[in-house]
């Protein structure tokens, strides 16, 4: 995304107006709260209760089996924070990432445990020259922070980019991908990227 081309200025969102589980939590805790300056400071926990009173129901070989449900909404807070490579807002501020454009798909076999999780991210410009990189930087954050049971697919939205077939073919290349994630100066930039992830 060059800035001094066509989109200097892009659309930028509200952090308030994006989707977020996490601010869901951070509104319960206030209502629950007082209207005190330190209303932050209160725990999410009561100690009326001993925590560690309570009985197991599973054990702990049985935890291990257990997989946790994870949705669009959890996909989206992962990865709407990633800084943009070259306008200092994330990726969700920029609607480069979109709830709508997530996508989780079930296992393609019921022997298979993978789904696959889509993503499909929305250039803020049609000649975006770092759409690969920001793709890249997307498949990072999923594949370090999902667990193995869920394969990630990167690609631009159709029509969204004057080159999105063949972006999307580097991103769906594995060997590119690879070859990519171990050159040193791209993953500085990806690492800045996500640097502002939470």
């Amino acid at each position: 995304m060059d800035p001094d081309k066509d989109n200097a200025n892009p659309t930028i969102l509200n952090p308030s107006d994006l989707p977020s589980r996490r601010r869901e939590s951070t509104v319960k805790k206030r209502e629950r709260a007082g209207v005190g300056l330190f209303d932050d400071l209160i725990p999410d926990h009561s100690y009326l209760n001993d925590p560690f009173d309570q009985p197991l129901s599973l054990s702990d070989s049985d935890n291990d089996s257990v997989s946790e449900d994870i949705d669009e909404q959890e996909i989206y807070d992962l990865i709407s924070s990633i800084s943009d490579p070259e306008h200092p807002l994330s990726l969700g501020s920029l609607a480069v990432v979109n709830l709508p454009d997530i996508h989780i798909l079930p296992p393609s076999s019921p022997k298979s445990p993978v789904s696959t999780v889509v993503v499909e991210i929305t250039p803020t410009i049609t000649h975006c020259s770092l759409a690969t990189v920001i793709g890249l930087g997307v498949r990072v954050r999923l594949e370090q922070a999902l667990p193995p049971r869920f394969r990630v697919d990167v690609r631009i939205k159709k029509g969204t980019h004057s080159t999105d077939e063949a972006v999307n073919k580097q991103l769906g290349d594995k060997e590119r991908v690879a070859a990519a994630l171990e050159n040193g100066t791209l993953m500085g930039v990806i690492r800045k990227m996500l640097s502002t992830c939470q």
